[in-house]
């Protein structure tokens, strides 16, 4: 296990499970290496003659094969390698992997326990599944798009955290457990469809069922949870920075107005429309009156649900964060998110190794899936495979 003892991998929820992940943009990578941190043993299969740093910054816990699909004799080794799999990620748009003759049709009958992940923008069917698209076009055609953005203003996209990441590489993630605990019943794999329009939709379940409750009839940014409020807002600071103000609650709402040393009395009434803009405008010139930090010394302790924006670095030092360990350093002192969520007995272990290279790993895991040492030489030779021999290029 690359990174990691064997031991303790096995030890995690997903220990022994083995997955393929073809090597693709971001959804697919996120995915492959939420599996990783659970214990699962991710081998990434990746192209040939690649700059030798890869493009793939999620690839923690993964090992590196890599293999031309494009010729036959790669083709026929990913198709072994599925027969010894338990899941395969795919990220590439309908209709490529038939051409490949690696379909579902085809790896399932060999393999009929493989759980075969087809991770897309638009899904396996419909007008747009062979169509090129990223996260803005995803999120567009969800409905999700339109909700987005502030008062008198475009819609917003931001940055590619929904579409690719949330309702993609984290819903595909959801699917491939869910099989494989469906397959402990059945003794059966199963293609998984995750479209990473109808994953965001999904995850904006909550929008479209609470439509009829009047949360959203307010054109775009006038709502209470899309910036209309003067209680769910950012606010600047003196020092630059900003406090994230989200006092929905009265309960909640009259701490934050006692935190700014208003009286409750002599405003208007907290869900009064009109006086929203005004409200704005006076909570702004008060929270431009002190710094982030005592601003922080006020709140802090408080249910007002005020807290400082931070940047990465500060929220990797922040004092609830560093008590809960929720930033991690690898061996090359770079810091990231630990796995989420927390598991009391099998908790993710993630790995602290630098990412693969690209091949780095491939003789090792042919060895592993079985293929002999005459074999791998003749596929080098036929050029289907590519061994990177790391003393040799240090």
């Amino acid at each position: 296990m690359y990174g990691r003892s064997t031991a303790a991998a096995r030890a995690m929820a997903l220990g022994g499970v083995r997955v393929l992940e073809l090597a693709g943009l971001a959804p697919a990578p996120l995915c492959g290496m939420i599996l990783a941190d659970f214990g699962a043993q991710v081998v990434r299969v990746d192209r040939l003659s690649q700059p030798f740093v890869h493009g793939d910054v999620q690839a923690r816990g993964k090992r590196s094969l890599a293999l031309d699909l494009k010729r036959p004799q790669g083709a026929a080794v990913l198709r072994r390698l599925c027969g010894g799999a338990d899941v395969l990620i795919e990220p590439f748009r309908h209709g490529v992997m038939e051409r490949l003759g690696l379909g579902p049709e085809v790896l399932l009958q060999e393999n009929p326990r493989l759980i075969y992940a087809r991770l897309t923008g638009f899904g396996q069917t419909g007008k747009y599944a062979k169509s090129a698209g990223h996260d803005i076009n995803y999120l567009a055609l969800s409905g999700v798009l339109s909700k987005l953005g502030r008062k008198n203003e475009n819609p917003y996209a931001p940055v590619n955290l929904l579409a690719d990441f949330a309702g993609g590489g984290v819903m595909c993630a959801l699917g491939i457990v869910i099989a494989l605990f469906e397959r402990a019943r059945s003794g059966r794999g199963q293609v998984i469809d995750a479209s990473m329009v109808e994953g965001v939709a999904y995850l904006s379940s909550f929008l479209w069922k609470s439509e009829s409750l009047g949360l959203w009839s307010q054109p775009r940014g006038e709502n209470l949870l899309d910036s209309g409020a003067p209680f769910y807002e950012i606010y600047r600071t003196s020092d630059g920075k900003f406090m994230a103000v989200g006092a929905i609650e009265p309960v909640f709402y009259n701490q934050l107005i006692e935190g700014l040393g208003l009286n409750l009395d002599e405003l208007p009434a907290q869900m009064s429309f009109s006086d929203w803009p005004e409200m704005k405008k006076k909570f702004a010139s008060i929270f431009a009156q002190k710094t982030q930090a005592e601003w922080c010394s006020i709140f802090d302790g408080t249910d007002a649900c005020v807290t400082p924006v931070l940047s990465f670095d500060d929220a990797a030092s922040h004092q609830h964060n560093k008590e809960r360990s929720s930033f991690i350093k690898n061996d090359q002192g770079e810091m990231s998110p630990r796995p989420a969520p927390v598991l009391s007995r099998t908790p993710a272990v993630p790995s602290c190794k630098r990412d693969p290279f690209i091949g780095e790993h491939t003789e090792e895991i042919l060895l592993e899936y079985g293929f002999t040492k005459e074999e791998i030489d003749k596929l080098y030779s036929d050029k289907a495979i590519e061994v990177k021999n790391l003393k040799a290029s240090l």
